[in-house]
């Protein structure tokens, strides 16, 4: 497999389920499928990260109710509605509770490929969000409180004339602390540090 995302397919249909089961694993996609929103619910403990193409109209649990229960459960799984004509306001009600999107039925199989790939896409890059954010965060953490003093300066702009003014001290030493904080965030550039700062304040 390609080493994305896993796709659950939830779906009382089973030709629906075997016929996008086949045309996914044949795009090189590792699929697993249930017959019922309870089915999937059922084994969500033991699966992890995955993307969620969901039915809407089901028998047992629709499509929406299984959006609210995972919300409820605080899990966050990217989530692709099939709906009918008639479902699509309830899809549109779906989109505003998070769902990442939803094909009309009928859909080709090429759209909905194509709403995977954007949606691991956007999860790729919500991840890597996620992991700027922490490093960022473990890199605040190793500043002083004097340092942290003196960024918060530096990223609104003050010179070190400024600061030194503002803290009581001289400006050689606004200097070794501006150098310390560059290092210890590992910053490149003025840039670099005003986008980690809105994680440290």
């Amino acid at each position: 497999m390609n080493g994305k995302l896993p796709i659950f397919l939830v779906d009382d249909d089973s030709a629906v389920r075997d016929a996008l089961r086949l045309y996914l694993e044949g795009s090189d996609f590792a699929v697993k499928t249930f017959e019922s929103a309870e089915a999937f619910l059922g084994k969500i403990g033991g699966m992890g990260r995955g993307v969620l193409v969901l039915d809407q109209r089901m028998t047992g649990m629709s499509g929406l109710e299984l959006q609210s229960e995972l919300k409820g459960r605080g899990v966050e799984l990217p989530t692709i509605f099939i709906t009918g004509h008639g479902d699509v306001p309830m899809s549109v009600r779906a989109m505003k509770e998070g769902a990442a999107d939803f094909l009309e039925k009928p859909f080709r199989n090429s759209d909905l490929l194509a709403s995977i790939e954007q949606v691991l896409s956007q999860d790729e890059a919500k991840m890597e969000e996620n992991l700027y954010q922490a490093r960022a965060t473990v890199k605040c953490n190793r500043l002083t409180p004097r340092e942290k003093e003196v960024m918060g300066c530096i990223v609104r702009g003050l010179s070190n004339k400024n600061i030194a003014e503002l803290l009581g001290v001289s400006i050689r030493t606004v200097e070794a602390h501006r150098g310390r904080v560059m290092e210890k965030m590992d910053a490149g550039s003025l840039p670099d540090l005003v986008r980690m700062a809105d994680f440290c304040f």
